[in-house]
């Protein structure tokens, strides 16, 4: 199982990561570690791969599983169950908060004393919509927040039309620079992990790396539903140990 840990100054205590695509059990279109039960894998093989996760972290409890709408909600984890939101939170020692993507933007968020932990599932809607700064709520100073931004679809690749563009243009001015023209009208290459930034320095936070990965090109290591269509997911995950 080949796994990509935050590079960020996090304290030691704070885990956070996201899955690739290999080390699983899945075949086809989904192979080979999709941890998705929402995209047509068969139910057994996601069950094993899920299993095959809980083993390699040696998770104690139950990961907080999330039903993602691409929108706003944040919800506390507590490990009991689905829950309907695109990001959750905790400050429960060993209960992982999990969000899946396939070319969306995984964003991971700690204080710097580790005392929470959260990440949150940024598509192009839910980042216009505000679902980083909804995340941001659950933390008391963003001045004090660390921000990794995992694995996406990168700046090269993700074309998006006059209406995405301007959508987050008239929430920031200068969202514009995130922007690339491109040969056909009214078509754009996005930089979301600009955009991201965007949006956290705004709401207070400085303290934020990662956005060197693209799940469309690097097409060994990741799922993408922009590349591929009927795909699997990846996980990432944060939690305190």
């Amino acid at each position: 199982m080949t796994l990509i840990s935050a590079d960020w100054s996090a304290p030691p205590h704070i885990r956070a990561l996201t899955t690739t695509r290999l080390g699983g059990c899945s075949e086809g279109v989904y192979r080979s570690l999709n941890l998705g039960d929402h995209v047509g894998d068969a139910p057994e093989r996601v069950a094993a791969n899920r299993e095959l996760l809980r083993q390699q972290l040696q998770w104690q409890k139950k990961p907080q599983w999330l039903s993602q709408v691409h929108g706003t909600g944040v919800v506390k984890a507590s490990g009991a169950g689905v829950v309907e939101a695109d990001a959750c939170w905790t400050d429960e020692v060993g209960l992982p908060c999990v969000v899946m993507t396939a070319d969306c933007l995984p964003v991971f968020f700690t204080d710097t004393k580790g005392g929470r932990v959260a990440v949150a599932h940024a598509g192009w809607r839910g980042l216009v919509d505000g679902v980083l700064e909804q995340t941001l709520t659950v933390f008391p100073d963003p001045a004090d927040v660390l921000v990794w931004l995992g694995p996406a679809i990168g700046p090269k690749a993700f074309e998006v039309g006059d209406e995405v563009r301007s959508q987050f243009c008239d929430v920031i001015a200068a969202s514009n620079r995130a922007f690339v023209a491109t040969a056909t009208p009214h078509k754009w290459l996005a930089d979301l992990y600009q955009l991201a930034r965007l949006r956290l320095n705004a709401a207070g936070v400085q303290q934020i790396t990662g956005g060197q990965y693209c799940t469309f090109s690097q097409t060994e290591q990741f799922f993408s539903y922009r590349r591929e269509g009927v795909t699997g997911r990846m996980a990432s995950i944060i939690w305190i140990t």
